[in-house]
C-alpha cells in the first residue's frame, strides 16, 4: 500500500498510535491490493471536520449466483486501530442505496463488528469479511435506473429492488412502520405484546440487552415466532426504526440509591449513542427507571433534540385520571397527573371537552376542579403500575407517534421553560405527540399547594443528577 505522498504522510503524523495503524494498513493491503488510501476531510454531524485518511475500495459480493462490487468508504479515526472505521457506501451514478438492517438512508453502514470492536481481535480484514456476508444476505444497492444495462458489477437485477414478506411483494423505497423495544424483561415483553396489539408495524423488533439483569421470555418469543416480530441480541437490528422503546433497567445490589442508578446511567452509556446512530430521526421513548432521571441521560448522551427523547412518565396514571373523571364523574374533560413519578405528582385538567376539536389548555388550578380531581385521585389510589398496564401506555404513546395522531400524552420531557422552572430536569408534562415527537402544551399558574410539590422534585432531581457520572 502506497502510504509516502506528503497529504498521507502530513495526516499520518497526527494518529495517536502511528505505527500499529500502518501496520494494519498493510495487512489490509496484502488482502486487498486494490484498496486505495487517500487523504481528506471528514464532516461529523455536528458539523466539524477532521483531515483523515480514508479507504476506497470495491466488496465484492455474491447474490443469487451473480457476482457485484459494491463501493464503500472507510475512514480512519485518528485512534485506528483502536476505534473502528467509520464505513459508507458510496454508490455509482447508476445506483441507489436500499435502506435496511445495515445500512441507512445516507450510505452508513452498521454491523456487529463495529458495534462489538475490540482491537486486535478486531481488524478491517475482518470487517470487509462480515460485510460481504451481510451484503449478500441484504444487498444494500439497487439499480436507479430501468435501462437496458446488463453489467452484474454496476447493477442489481429487478428483484433485489424488492422485498417479498408476509403481505407480498413491496418497492423497497416504501417507508417501513418500525419499532424497536430494548430490553428482554418483563416490561419489554409486556411492551412488544402490547404493541403488537395496539399499532400498525411492519417490523418490531425486540433486542435483549446482554447487560440488563430483568430477564424475561424471549427465548419463548423466538420459539413461537410471532409475525412481524424479531427478537435479537444486535443492537444493530433497531437501525431504521421510527420509534425506539429502551425498557431496560440494570440494577446492581448497590446500597446506595444512587450507586444504584449510576448503575443504570453506565448501561445507557453503552446503548443511547448507538441507538441514535442506527435510528437518527427516531423519537426515543424511555421506561427504565426511575423514568424522570433516564429520560433526562438518555437526552443528554443521545445529542437528539428534547422534543424527540420522552419518558413514559405519568401516561398511566393520566390516562386512569381522565377515565375516572369521565366514566366515575361525569366531567368529559381530559386530564393530566404531571411532575415526578412520586408521591409529588400534581392532577390538572384541561379547559376544554374530551371531543372538542380545539387542542387542550391546561385550565387554572381553581377550587371548583380540586374537589373532582381529588375524588379521581382516591378511585385510582389501588390500581398499581404493573408491568402490562405499563406496556399499554407505552404502546399508546407509540400509536400517536407512528400515526401522527396529536394526542395529548404526560410525558416525562424537559420542563425547563414551563411554568417558571428554571433548571434543566425532566417532569412528566402534557405534550402534544405526532410522528416528530411532543410539542409541549402552555405552563400555567398552580396552586400553591401543587406548586410546592414540583418545586421540590425539581429539588430533589436536580440534586440527584448532580451526583451521576453520565
Amino acid at each position: 500500500m502506497d502510504l509516502s505522498s506528503d497529504k498521507i504522510q502530513r495526516i499520518l503524523t497526527k494518529y495517536k498510535f502511528h505505527d500499529v495503524a500502518v501496520e494494519e494498513l498493510q495487512k489490509v493491503h496484502r488482502v486487498y491490493p486494490e484498496i486505495k488510501p487517500t487523504a481528506g476531510t471528514y464532516t461529523f454531524s455536528d458539523s466539524t471536520q477532521k483531515d483523515l485518511l480514508k479507504l476506497i475500495l470495491n466488496i465484492p459480493v455474491k447474490y443469487e449466483g451473480r457476482a457485484y462490487n459494491f463501493p464503500i468508504q472507510l475512514w480512519l479515526m485518528d485512534s485506528f486501530p483502536f476505534t473502528p472505521p467509520i464505513c459508507l457506501m458510496r454508490p455509482t451514478p447508476n445506483m441507489v442505496i436500499r435502506e435496511g438492517k445495515h445500512v441507512d438512508a445516507r450510505g452508513r453502514i452498521y454491523l456487529p463488528g463495529l458495534h462489538n470492536w475490540d482491537y486486535p481481535k478486531s481488524s478491517v480484514v475482518g470487517l470487509l469479511t462480515e460485510m460481504a456476508a451481510k451484503f449478500e444476505d441484504d444487498p444494500p444497492l439497487s439499480s436507479k435506473s430501468s435501462g437496458d444495462s446488463k453489467d452484474p458489477h454496476e447493477l442489481l437485477a429487478f428483484v433485489s429492488k424488492i422485498q417479498i414478506n408476509d403481505g407480498g411483494i413491496r418497492q423497497h423505497d416504501q417507508p417501513i412502520n418500525k419499532v424497536s423495544v430494548i430490553g428482554g424483561g418483563d416490561l419489554g415483553m409486556a411492551s412488544v405484546m402490547s404493541i403488537l396489539a395496539k399499532c400498525r408495524v411492519d417490523k418490531l423488533v425486540l433486542v435483549d440487552v446482554a447487560e440488563s439483569s430483568t430477564k424475561g421470555g424471549t427465548t419463548d418469543l423466538e420459539i413461537f415466532s410471532l409475525p412481524k416480530v424479531e427478537v435479537s441480541r444486535d443492537m444493530s437490528a433497531s437501525a431504521g426504526s421510527r420509534v425506539v422503546v429502551v425498557t431496560a433497567n440494570a440494577w446492581s445490589s448497590e446500597q446506595s440509591y444512587v450507586s444504584v442508578v449510576q448503575t443504570n446511567v453506565d448501561m445507557y452509556r453503552g446503548i443511547i449513542p448507538n441507538l441514535t446512530r442506527l435510528s437518527p430521526n427516531a423519537v426515543m421513548l424511555i421506561a427504565s427507571q426511575p423514568v424522570d432521571i433516564m429520560t433526562h441521560v438518555a437526552w443528554r448522551q443521545s445529542g437528539l433534540p428534547p422534543t424527540r427523547v420522552i419518558g413514559a412518565g405519568c401516561n398511566l396514571d393520566s390516562e386512569r385520571l381522565s377515565h375516572a373523571l369521565d366514566i366515575n364523574l361525569n366531567t368529559h374533560k381530559p386530564a393530566w397527573v404531571i411532575g415526578e413519578l412520586s408521591d409529588n405528582k400534581v392532577a390538572v385538567m384541561s379547559n376544554t371537552g374530551l371531543s372538542s376539536s380545539v387542542q387542550p389548555e391546561i385550565a387554572p388550578g381553581s377550587t371548583s376542579t380540586k374537589p373532582l380531581l381529588d375524588r379521581a385521585f382516591e378511585i385510582m389510589k389501588n390500581q398499581g403500575q404493573r408491568s402490562w398496564s405499563v406496556g399499554l401506555s407505552i404502546a399508546d404513546i407509540t400509536n400517536s407517534i407512528l400515526t401522527d395522531k396529536k394526542k395529548s400524552h404526560s410525558v416525562s420531557t424537559l420542563a425547563q421553560g414551563w411554568g417558571g422552572i428554571g433548571a434543566e430536569v425532566f417532569l412528566s408534562l402534557p405534550c402534544i405527540m405526532g410522528s416528530n415527537g411532543s410539542t409541549r402544551l402552555a405552563g400555567v399558574s398552580l396552586e400553591q399547594e401543587d406548586d410546592s410539590k414540583l418545586r421540590n422534585s425539581v429539588a430533589s432531581l436536580s440534586n440527584l443528577m448532580g451526583q451521576l457520572r453520565i
